[in-house]
């Protein structure tokens, strides 16, 4: 009896997996009405045209760095001075450095503590004016090329998202989620408010997993939010420390502003320290040999094929094997292995003529030693690099 009742769900089972395989198979004429059209995937009309791949340079920094400032357990000047911040910027290369101390810790005064600051000025590292916006549904960072009213933005910090986004354009400063995942401290805010995400938060990368999840989803909704990294260090460290990770930002003039606008486009990608391989990301979108957009960029396809061009630059150990996993809309579309001093993969892919899609990249492979960190290495394992994704079909008014 008891066989028989096993062998007649087992049918039972086969048929609804048939069922549903079948579904899944029907195209859309056999079970949507021969008139329906969905509003909202409709055609874009002219795009931006996208901006020079020569005319710019990359710079390479962090962007969640605390100093003395963030003054949890009572201030000390000597933890984590803005003086030894900047010069173990400049001493790993740096072209900038963003010192994000918390706001709270000073009421919002930023201005009379971090940026006046003495030591706040350096002659050859870009010093971007920003904080860690510390509010009871999470943190965030601001960035900004010059002095702004942060007090007004700390005030702010409690009230709607609508009246937090006003006073953030009022101010017009770059607003990034940090660690939106937490386990603490998540971004609890609306997304339309921010211009990046964190999505690599110390040299630990697996305990980002939740965050990519998070920013997956926003790229699914149709924003184009960038992507960023952040040590998100508070004193000295031989294993997270500044640079674990490292961003890099392709800045179309070498200063302050240069850095932010980077950010906002898009043309970001991140790297598991200052040493490690940098990846860029290119497409082809006209079939004429030569790449037209990087990571950050925006396009109409043209429902034709579109030839995509990885690029491992830096550090990059000729004698071991880097791979690609490039992702497609949220899923791993291929892995292709590189190799060689001058790492180059291409792969072609043909995206949808009217909906909206995206390619990013995952690189992994051998550690890069980071002597002044000499511990983050085997933390970090075998994640080198991430990139942003090349854009087509998304709304710029999103």
């Amino acid at each position: 009896m008891y066989k028989n009742i096993r062998i007649a769900f087992s049918l039972l089972a086969i048929i609804g997996i048939s069922n549903i395989v079948s579904a899944q198979d029907l195209k859309p004429a056999q079970y949507l009405p021969k008139n329906h059209v969905n509003p909202w995937i409709k055609p874009l009309g002219a795009l931006p045209p996208i901006a020079s791949l020569t005319d710019g340079v990359w710079l390479k920094g962090d962007l969640h760095v605390h100093s003395s400032h963030s003054s949890e357990g009572g201030y000390d000047p000597k933890r984590h001075p803005v003086k030894d911040i900047i010069a173990f910027a400049k001493s790993v290369g740096f072209g900038y450095i963003a010192i994000t101390d918390h706001d709270n810790h000073v009421l919002g005064d930023v201005e009379h503590n971090t940026w006046a600051d003495p030591d706040f000025k350096s002659d050859s590292v870009l010093l971007l004016y920003g904080a860690e916006w510390t509010t009871t549904r999470g943190h965030g960072n601001t960035f900004s090329a010059k002095p702004y009213d942060h007090q007004k933005f700390y005030d702010v910090r409690d009230q709607r998202d609508a009246n937090i986004l006003a006073v953030k354009k009022e101010l017009g400063i770059h607003l990034s989620a940090n660690h939106p995942a937490g386990p603490k401290d998540h971004f609890g805010f609306s997304y339309d408010m921010v211009d990046a995400m964190e999505v690599w938060n110390s040299c630990l990368w697996t305990k980002n997993a939740n965050s990519n999840l998070i920013w997956e989803d926003m790229l699914a909704s149709g924003r184009r939010v960038t992507a960023r990294g952040g040590s998100d260090v508070h004193r000295p460290s031989d294993v997270n420390y500044i640079g674990t990770p490292t961003t890099w930002v392709f800045a179309a003039k070498r200063n302050a502003q240069g850095v932010v606008d980077g950010l906002v486009n898009g043309r970001v990608s991140v790297s598991a320290n200052p040493f490690a391989p940098r990846v860029e990301f290119y497409a082809d979108i006209n079939e004429d040999g030569k790449m037209d957009m990087m990571m950050g960029d925006n396009a109409k396809s043209t429902g034709k094929p579109i030839k995509f061009r990885v690029e491992l630059k830096g550090n990059v150990k000729k004698d071991s094997t880097y791979t690609i996993n490039v992702i497609k809309d949220g899923r791993k579309f291929g892995s292709y292995k590189m190799a060689g001093s001058n790492p180059v993969v291409e792969f072609t892919d043909t995206p949808r003529l009217v909906e909206r899609m995206y390619y990013r990249l995952i690189v992994e492979g051998p550690a890069t030693d980071y002597p002044q960190v000499p511990r983050s290495a085997a933390v970090t394992g075998n994640m080198v690099a991430l990139s942003n994704p090349i854009y087509f079909n998304f709304d710029p008014k999103f």
